[in-house]
């Protein structure tokens, strides 16, 4: 793909000049340390930048050095993780410290093939990381990123279906002189002036090249893919409590959604079924023990990438049977005082906050 007809060196030049005087201020941007740099970038995936800076500022407190991270148990970096959601890249980011202190003597490297071999690091964060950590000319494109350049040549497709000549763009715009400026600015401009809705062009330094502004097309582009909507899992849970006040817990399994977090136990309701036998036959399926089923504790709603779940959470009390961690890593009997101990998913800490209101 070539660009339209504008000048590179012009388009840089004023794209560096509006960073240099509205360019946001972020705590990873005050250092070039690859690891501080490398644990910012993960954590924006898919994340806002007023969520992460306080789990980023945490996490340097705990871990501030690769080493450090390599060193640490799993359930500690998930318990700081919680809250951020997308779990996978905080067990990817603990597999890749590890990587890398046994590969690399604990230094980030710096080829981009190397760090593309790491776990959790595709192109856009490899380049994230690169260009900031060591101004090394490699490009871009996160969703921020993506947006802009589909308005900048009023691309005619969803991105989705252009993203070789989407790259293939952002590789001619890197500035190979200021790769490190230039890849923050691109992603700033996104994240506050090109954004998805009412986007704000009386303060872009672009609106003399975009081809969507100059067409007055910006509302409409980027163009979207046409989505289905997604699937819908009722899911009964239950709180199972045995005499001596204590409450059983699972370890989801360490790979899939959710791996490592812990959980009350429970499943996807089946045809013909009422809450109360879903959450006995999924409590027989998974811990091999027969409950009770008591009061209703409560009903939320969460939603996941690919779908939404509804759990509705009941009481029960424990009968007989050893429990067994059937389908999944183990099994705990804990207090409520205890439990704040143990890693959960979001939804999960809804109802300890209710269990513990009720209390």
């Amino acid at each position: 793909m070539s660009l339209p007809k504008f000048d590179v060196i012009e388009l840089r030049r004023s794209l560096l000049n509006w960073y240099a005087q509205t360019g946001r201020n972020l705590p990873w941007r005050n250092s070039s340390d690859p690891y501080q740099i490398w644990i910012s970038e993960i954590m924006l995936q898919q994340t806002q930048v007023k969520t992460v800076i306080p789990y980023y500022q945490s996490w340097l407190e705990a871990f501030p050095t690769i080493h450090n991270l390599a060193e640490a148990d799993l359930q500690t970096v998930l318990k700081l993780w919680q809250g951020l959601g997308y779990y996978a890249r905080a067990r990817n980011l603990h597999a890749c410290a590890q990587q890398i202190v046994q590969q690399y003597n604990g230094v980030f490297p710096y080829e981009l093939e190397a760090v593309l071999s790491l776990p959790g690091i595709g192109r856009t964060t490899a380049g994230g990381i690169l260009s900031s950590a060591y101004n090394l000319p490699i490009s871009i494109l996160d969703g921020n990123v993506k947006r802009v350049l589909a308005r900048l040549i009023a691309l005619s497709v969803p991105p989705g279906k252009a993203l070789k000549s989407l790259w293939e763009l952002s590789d001619q715009l890197v500035d190979s002189n200021h790769p490190r400026e230039f890849n923050q600015a691109l992603m700033d401009l996104g994240a506050t002036v090109c954004t998805p809705k009412t986007p704000n062009c009386s303060e872009c330094p672009w609106t003399l090249y975009c081809q969507a502004y100059l067409l007055n097309l910006q509302s409409q582009i980027p163009m979207r893919e046409i989505s289905s909507p997604l699937p819908h899992k009722i899911i009964g849970v239950g709180v199972i409590w045995n005499q001596q006040g204590q409450i059983l817990i699972d370890k989801r399994p360490a790979k899939g959604l959710l791996g490592g977090l812990w959980e009350f136990p429970g499943g996807k309701l089946e045809a013909g079924e009422t809450l109360e036998e879903c959450i006995k036959r999924e409590i027989q399926e998974e811990l091999a023990i027969e409950i009770e089923v008591k009061d209703h504790l409560m009903t939320l709603e969460h939603a996941y990438t690919h779908f939404k779940v509804t759990l509705n959470v009941y009481h029960c009390r424990y009968i007989s049977g050893e429990p067994q961690p059937l389908e999944s890593d183990e099994i705990r009997w804990v207090t409520l005082d205890e439990i704040d101990q143990f890693p959960f998913p979001k939804a999960n800490e809804k109802i300890i906050a209710a269990l513990k209101n009720n209390s």
